[in-house]
């Protein structure tokens, strides 16, 4: 595979023996008579006799069509299959389900999101229960990530996971002066959703507004910037599970298609080492992408994600171990990490001799890539550990009287390290749009979403108004607070993951319009300004209104909201 810096993934050679029973696992059915109706099926599909002697790869792609992030990932799937072939291994095609959070973003639909992570790993781990030898799988979209890795933690047979890639960079046809940008910028998806709260305030026109609609998305690929995919991305490379350079590979280059072909080979391997998902894993792995996520940037949502996937790994993590673009042309993941850990001070920070799914170590991976350049005519995405963007980390668990159980804060330093406010409460989303409209959010507004828990909403969706309220010129006057998520494409002081949350009578389902609130950044506190004889009276009246309902009484809604965890433990259902 060609990569950045014209370094070559390096390839293991193969022992000249062929390792040991390959198929152990798929061999129960291909090899024992008395399944003969399985062998039926075999040859039903195409196998012949020397197919039923070869290990079968389950080759799960989060496809669908109607979504940018994934509609390409049939495609590449049926490459990753190819490789199979040409490794002598049998490659199966399974689908699983994806949801877009960018096209249900502020719809009842966002509530689905969440859920599907955990209905992408009960759909893989199940395929994959059926026999399989190892698993490969092309996820796409924020939740799938998460879900592809829950699933290879749970069922551990050998696993590769293949990220579609992100998409490539639109550009803006027209002017766009109050918003800061002109034609010939690039954009994104993260400024679709600033656009409706400009054009909503009468900043810009609504050809202004069509302009970013139509040139966002260019073509297949997950959302351009280090929101939750590419966060996600990057973690399961960092983690071992990926391999090196699949998080920054664009969906369209021809790199990614090479990084299929080679999936195939590299399963072989982990057939011959026997190394599993939980080999994989550990401690250390899930350190290494708190800590890659830090300094990237990531988004919120990969506390909560991180927190379900050690869960299903049986890896002790808690939601304070998370307190502490064009990466791809600037040398990509490996080049970063490679920084990291020859750092002379700081290479404590990353973990490097744990096994990846390439049968070494992290270390090993690492040794023949080019090493990141700094100052004047070198690549300018990342800058050395000597001069950071900020000193802290992005991510801030704060607690508080509003939040006994943690939140979780993006602050990048932009917005300032404390708010005083006063509150402006809505309990569905579709109050706040008027609202805006109206001129009712104003400088010093601590807009509060409720309910929009893991069992309040249910599922927890993404609460869009971050982007009007950017849109509206207020991101850097106001602060929001949910006891839901945001899209990894949010900004401004957003605070959410509130525990305990709304519907389970937590302080958020308490606060009333007009109430004041604290946020200090540095002692990692909200305070709300009531005394407890007021919130207790407010509780009693609360219990007497019966609030605590759940909004459905049917279907995977019903059954997530029953069963889920708090967000402080990643709203994980087992």
């Amino acid at each position: 595979m060609t990569t950045p810096g014209d370094v070559q993934i390096h390839r293991i050679v193969r022992n000249e023996e062929r390792p040991p029973q390959l198929n152990k696992i798929s061999s129960k059915l291909t090899q024992d008579k008395s399944h003969v109706a399985a062998h039926a099926m075999f040859y039903a599909v195409g196998f012949n006799e020397e197919d039923m002697n070869k290990p079968q790869i389950g080759i799960s792609p989060v496809w669908w069509e109607g979504n940018a992030c994934n509609m390409h990932l049939l495609d590449l799937g049926k490459e990753v299959k190819k490789g199979c072939e040409a490794a002598g291994l049998v490659g199966l095609l399974f689908n699983t389900i994806g949801i877009s959070d960018a096209i249900t973003m502020g719809t009842t639909g966002m509530r689905y999101s969440l859920p599907s992570r955990d209905l992408i790993a009960d759909s893989i781990e199940a395929v994959i229960g059926q026999f399989y030898d190892g698993n490969i799988s092309l996820p796409g979209c924020d939740k799938n990530m998460p879900g592809c890795l829950m699933a290879a933690a749970r069922h551990n047979r050998p696993t590769i996971i293949v990220y579609g890639g992100t998409i490539q960079a639109g550009v803006r046809q027209l002017d766009c002066e109050p918003m800061g940008f002109k034609a010939g910028d690039p954009v994104n998806i993260g400024q679709s959703f600033e656009t409706w709260g400009a054009f909503a305030t009468g900043r810009i026109t609504d050809e202004q507004c069509q302009d970013v609609a139509k040139h966002a998305c260019p073509g297949p690929g997950a959302c351009g910037g280090m929101f939750t995919a590419n966060t996600m991305s990057s973690i399961l490379e960092v983690m071992g599970i990926s391999l090196p350079y699949s998080a920054t590979t664009p969906a369209v280059y021809s790199q990614k298609i090479e990084e299929c072909h080679k999936a195939g080979e590299y399963m072989k391997i982990l057939l011959a080492k026997d190394i599993k998902p939980r080999d994989i894993l550990t401690r250390k792995a899930f350190e290494n992408a708190i800590t890659i996520t830090n300094i990237l940037g990531g988004s919120t949502n990969a506390v909560l994600h991180l927190l379900a996937m050690a869960r299903a790994a049986d890896i002790d993590l808690n939601i304070d171990d998370s307190k502490p673009s064009d990466v791809h042309n600037a040398g990509g993941i490996p080049a970063l990490l490679k920084y990291l850990i020859e750092h002379p001070t700081h290479s404590h920070l990353i973990y490097a001799d744990g096994i990846t799914v390439t049968g070494k170590t992290m270390r090993e991976n690492l040794e023949g890539v080019k090493p990141l350049s700094f100052g004047e005519g070198q690549q300018q995405v990342i800058r050395p550990i000597e001069n950071p963007i900020k000193d802290t980390g992005h991510l801030t668990i704060l607690r508080g009287n509003l939040c006994p159980g943690s939140a979780v804060a993006k602050l990048t330093g932009k917005e300032g390290l404390r708010f005083e406010g006063v509150a402006k409460c809505f309990d569905t989303e579709e109050d706040f749009y008027p609202a805006l409209e109206r001129g009712e959010i104003k400088p010093g507004s601590a807009v509060i979403f409720r309910y929009q828990g893991p069992k309040g909403g249910p599922g927890m969706p993404e609460v869009s108004p971050t982007g009007a309220i950017m849109g509206a010129g207020l991101g850097n006057t106001t602060c929001l607070i949910t006891d839901g998520r945001f899209s990894g494409a949010s900004r401004g002081f957003i605070i959410g993951h509130v525990v305990p949350e709304a519907l389970l009578g937590g302080p958020i389902a308490l606060v009333q319009d007009g109430d004041q609130i604290t946020v200090d950044a540095q002692s990692r506190s909200i305070t709300w300004h009531v005394s407890p004889e007021v919130a207790a009276e407010r509780k009693k009246a609360w219990d007497g209104r019966n609030k605590n309902e759940l909004k459905v009484r049917r279907g995977i809604l019903y059954r997530y909201a029953r069963d889920v965890a708090p967000a402080s433990e990643g709203a994980y259902c087992d």
